[in-house]
């Protein structure tokens, strides 16, 4: 088959909806990526912010069956299939190729710390190697202070040179913009695709060369991001800029992930989309009307959600 296209622009981690009906669940997923792709934006289903790893492999194959049932083109796909055991993530990524995804967003095996570049390696060419399929293209990703397991640039450049093409791009979450650079200027040349882990880096990242960004808050402020990506090269870009960190930082101020889910559940006038799934815990009602009231400040709306 044809390989596929190489993904470029704003990803989101589509947030999980966790009610206790797994349709209901499924189908307000549905209709959140649907929103989201109106906004021209992709989607990075089981990423960090959507509790990847507080879902099973049957419930991340579920979901991503829907998603797939209800018309959601693949390339526009990039799901998290990453985990700690290595059949889990051959399971997980053979499906989402064989389902026509774009790429695969890949952490390392995240539990063992202090593992070497050899055990790394490993890890992702037997999954390369099980998976077997021309179709794949798997992009790194790269979260040190949550995963405690970092990718070098030795670890890039050795999967780069064995699995040309397969090795597509890496979301670089570490916040380090020294880091994203150094991949960007080593890396990009060779087609390896470089994301931002946040819009927060999405103009320098442009600037640089880079493919795009992958980004929580893509969640929410999803058309203001994706116009920045277009228009990069406008004279407003630097403002456009600073217009997105004054939102991140409205969501930052509280957890993430129940933030995000908060907004949603606001927006789109369904309470069950506030639900996290344990350890997690929503937001209390102090901290949802703080929330609120910091967008309410900037004016900040989701249309058409």
């Amino acid at each position: 088959m044809n390989p596929s296209p190489r993904l470029r622009g704003v990803f989101s981690p589509v947030i999980t909806p966790c009610t206790d009906d797994p349709r209901r669940s499924a189908g307000m997923l549905v209709r959140h990526s649907r929103w989201l792709l109106s906004q021209d934006v992709g989607l990075a289903v089981f990423g960090t912010n959507s509790e990847a790893n507080s879902l099973s492999v049957v419930e991340r194959m579920h979901f991503l069956d829907a998603l797939v049932e209800s018309g959601v083109p693949g390339d526009r796909m990039m799901p998290g299939t990453g985990c700690c055991a290595l059949d889990d993530s051959v399971a997980l990524t053979r499906h989402a190729v064989q389902h026509g995804a774009g790429g695969v967003l890949m952490l390392p095996p995240f539990f063992y710390k202090g593992v070497s570049d050899d055990g790394l390696f490993a890890s992702y060419a037997e999954v390369i190697e099980r998976v077997a399929d021309a179709r794949l293209r798997i992009y790194l990703y790269h979260i040190p202070q949550v995963s405690q397991v970092p990718i070098s640039l030795a670890l890039i450049e050795r999967l780069l040179q064995a699995y040309p093409g397969v090795i597509a791009g890496i979301k670089d979450s570490s916040g380090d913009w020294n880091n994203t650079k150094a991949m960007l200027e080593r890396f990009q040349p060779q087609g390896f695709d470089v994301f931002a882990g946040s819009e927060t880096f999405l103009l320098a990242t442009m600037r640089a060369g880079g493919a795009g960004c992958i980004t929580a808050t893509g969640n929410v402020n999803s058309g203001a991001i994706a116009r920045l990506y277009r228009t990069w090269q406008q004279p407003d870009a630097d403002a456009q800029q600073q217009a997105l960190d004054a939102v991140r930082a409205a969501f930052m101020i509280f957890p993430m992930i129940p933030a995000l889910k908060a907004a949603v559940a606001h927006f789109s006038g369904d309470a069950g989309y506030a639900s996290v799934r344990p350890p997690l815990v929503r937001l209390n009602p102090q901290q949802n009307t703080e929330l609120l009231a910091a967008l309410q400040a900037k004016a900040f709306s989701m249309p058409g959600l």
